[in-house]
């Protein structure tokens, strides 16, 4: 097996092809020494190499029109440009000056390939390294490193992201551009990444509707997939995780390359944690999970343009935590045999980018298919469902100069849910769900320090139920038919002051339409009975954010501010009815609201110990109704604060470096009326990382403390609170990565 897989890519890698157009250049520092290994990488064409010897590096086989090029060097300061192709030999030369603080990346969730600084809504960026190193077997907690960024958990296997307040549908979440359609309406159900098959998080703070949509009301994270390998590469490596809390093991293995105009790739993984140890020591009942991806991925590269091909496999056994469990599991075990959600994704997309001319155009398309079930103590699910979505975009990028970029698109989405197999509870009925969206995008620079960008959108969304239960019976659903439609928009600005001073300015109007649950729901839903309501109207927010960033050479700091109003907040509360067994009946209900809040964040490099990095965050919201209760799942004001020492080399360790850091979160003593207060906490965590050599490759290791003092703590935002139980306690992960290569 091993023989056909290297065979399969030294045969597309010495496929000949006749050269078009090509890039050429040098990569140095500032004292004209050449940087051995540079990277060089054309983001809009998924396409790369690395320097030579002598710093020196080619491209071939590129499309005419204006193109975006990223280099980049460790410990350099990244450089983007822009150049025009128009003939068959371009030329660029750069030098890359030491990054005492890393400054911007480039990032493509904010509508167009761009820089950080280039967005009038701030994007955030966290690289896969430090989803690694944060130590947790909870992917969506090592997001939460980003100020602004919370989770909801039902301990380490289930949580959703919370933005500035904001969750559940209120928050996009999207697979390398894609937005990812999993049952996600509910606290209850899982995130559905794979972090492995990741190289970095881009995460848009505020209304993003205007490029995505309903759903992007509260934010954006976007999961951008690994790079491809340099043309003429082939390359792989083996990552394995070990957790002490969870006896947790987390391994993957993935193969990729590159030839002028082809690249590919794939990769396996598997995750397995047994219930997790709450401080303290005890363990929580059924909070284990188990994992198995794949995911595959194949791409052209020619004069016309680039052609992507991706395909990801998700299957997640979650156990639940819930009272039922409590007398039946007896001791830590991580096999998933009762109460547990048995989850099924598959999502293929096809992304493409053509080069006609002075005009450029995305077509991309994906299919999705999700199968959830529920397995209680029965010999069969007790809830089986299957939910079918074709999503499809097609954006114009018309004639542009390096002053001005201007977008014209459309995007939809062909939905439908489908209960199988006549199972005990059918909570949602079989619907049909359509939705196309309108939007034009423009971006304008005056005088070279002010840049506008701003744009508006039209979506018409439908939504089709079929009868459910028995008509006449207490459990009957009558069909729904709804349909709504929405004008959308922003208007932003960024302002360099210098080189070091940014100030950047946005207003947008976003929204989200009711989802099948909140419209059609009835039955048993976690620990209540929920029952929906078909006479919502769609949610509409008007958001006002401001924000300043500084970055000198030795000292960064960030400084924003947001105002976000909410007409028609959906939300779901408690109501004085119990069923005939005595469960509480919850109900779907709308009201005014509004939110509130800001986060700052310093990085200090002392120059007299270029060794020492200082780093502080800070993060607040409230959210507020109409008749003046606050809302639910309004995170803890919180600290983040770490200090972290690294060197070039010590011994035979490159890079090692040791992290001390902090999480301070504040008393929440504003709870819904139906939360409770929950006192404040600190948790302490340390970490080490270095690079070593093995038989001419570099090692990466890393050792992480998480809560060293096994603080006994409950986050205001984790749903397993009201069963008493805490916070996951110590834990000590280890992480390896072994990269090797063919050619």
């Amino acid at each position: 097996m091993k023989k056909i897989v290297l065979f399969f890519f030294v045969l597309f890698l010495f496929i000949k092809v006749n050269a078009q157009n090509q890039i050429k250049g040098k990569v140095t520092d500032i004292n004209n020494e050449p940087l051995i290994g540079a990277s060089v990488f054309l983001p809009e064409l998924n396409k790369g190499t690395i320097t030579n010897q002598t710093g020196e590096y080619l491209i071939s086989n590129i499309p005419k029109g204006k193109i975006k090029i990223q280099f980049s060097y460790v410990g350099y300061n990244t450089n983007i440009q822009s150049i025009k192709i128009s003939k068959a030999d371009n030329s660029i030369d750069v030098q890359l000056t030491v990054a005492i603080i890393q400054t911007q990346e480039v990032v493509i969730t904010g509508g167009h390939v761009g820089s950080q600084h280039e967005n009038a809504v701030k994007i955030d960026v966290l690289r896969s390294k430090d989803i690694t190193l944060s130590g947790t077997p909870n992917f969506m907690e090592s997001l939460t490193k980003v100020p602004g960024v919370d989770m909801i958990a039902k301990g380490q296997g289930v949580s959703k992201p919370v933005i500035r307040g904001l969750s559940m549908n209120d928050v996009l979440v999207m697979n390398n551009g894609v937005r990812v359609e999993n049952y996600q309406f509910s606290e209850n159900h899982p995130l559905g990444i794979d972090d492995n098959d990741v190289e970095r998080v881009e995460i848009i703070k505020g209304p993003a509707s205007l490029l995505y949509g309903s759903d992007a009301i509260g934010g954006v994270i976007n999961f951008i997939k690994e790079k491809p390998a340099p043309v003429g590469k082939i390359l792989g490596d083996y990552r394995m995780q070990l957790h002490s809390n969870t006896l947790g093991l987390n391994n993957s293995i993935g193969l990729k390359g590159a030839s002028k105009n082809l690249f590919g790739g794939f990769r396996f993984s598997h995750k397995t944690h047994a219930d997790y140890l709450q401080g303290g020591g005890d363990y929580v009942p059924n909070s284990r999970f188990n994992e198995k991806t794949f995911n595959a991925n194949t791409g052209y590269t020619g004069k016309i343009g680039t052609f992507k091909l991706f395909y990801d496999y998700f299957k997640q056994d979650l156990g639940m935590t819930v009272p039922a469990v409590k007398p039946l599991i007896t001791e830590q075990e991580r096999k998933n045999e009762i109460w547990f959600q048995d989850l099924e994704h598959q999502l293929i997309s096809s992304q493409n980018r053509l080069y006609l001319g002075k005009f450029k155009w995305d077509i991309n398309a994906s299919y999705q298919n999700a199968l959830r079930k529920l397995e209680t103590t029965l010999d069969i699910p007790f809830v089986e469902m299957n939910l079918n979505t074709i999503t499809y975009e097609s954006k114009l990028y018309l004639p542009s100069n390096n002053k001005s970029e201007y977008i014209i698109g459309l995007q939809g989405m062909s939905q439908n849910n489908r209960n199988r197999n006549n199972r005990a509870s059918q909570f949602l009925p079989d619907a049909t769900i359509n939705n196309i969206g309108f939007l034009g995008l423009a971006h304008y620079t005056f005088f070279k320090k002010l840049k506008i960008q701003g744009g508006l959108r039209f979506d018409k969304y439908k939504t089709e139920t079929s009868a459910l239960g028995i008509e006449g019976s207490s459990s009957f659903q009558a069909p729904v038919n709804k349909n709504f439609s929405n004008f959308n928009g922003s208007i932003g600005a960024t302002y360099n002051i210098n080189e070091k001073i940014m100030f950047r300015t946005n207003f947008a109007k976003g929204y989200r339409v009711p989802n099948l649950s909140e419209l059609t729901s009835n039955g048993m839903h976690g620990n209540r009975y929920e029952i929906g309501n078909e006479n919502l109207s769609p949610e509409n927010s008007f958001e006002t954010d401001v924000s300043m960033h500084y970055h000198g050479e030795f000292l960064s700091f960030d400084l924003a501010g947001f105002y976000n109003q909410i007409n028609n907040y959906i939300f779901i509360s408690p109501t004085a009815d119990t069923t005939s067994t005595g469960v509480s009946i919850y109900r779907f209900s709308q009201t005014y609201a509004a939110l509130y809040g800001g986060e700052a964040g310093i990085h200090f490099h002392p120059k007299s110990l270029p060794w020492l990095h200082i780093e502080g965050t800070y993060s607040s919201v409230i959210g507020k109704q109409e008749n003046g209760n606050y809302l639910p799942f309004i995170p803890a004001q919180k600290f983040r604060y770490e200090i972290r020492a690294e060197h070039e080399k010590i011994g035979c360790f490159k890079k090692p470096s040791i992290k001390l850091s902090a999480l301070t979160a504040l008393k929440q003593d504003n709870p819904s009326p139906y939360e409770t207060a929950t006192d404040g906490y600190t948790l302490v965590n340390v970490s080490v990382n270095t690079d070593f050599h093995i038989y001419q490759q570099t090692l990466n290791m890393g050792l992480s403390i998480n809560n060293i003092f096994d603080t006994h703590y409950f986050d205001h935002l984790s749903t397993l609170k009201s069963l008493n139980y805490y916070n996951q306690g110590r834990n000590i992960s280890l992480s390896i990565k072994y990269p090797f290569g063919f050619l």
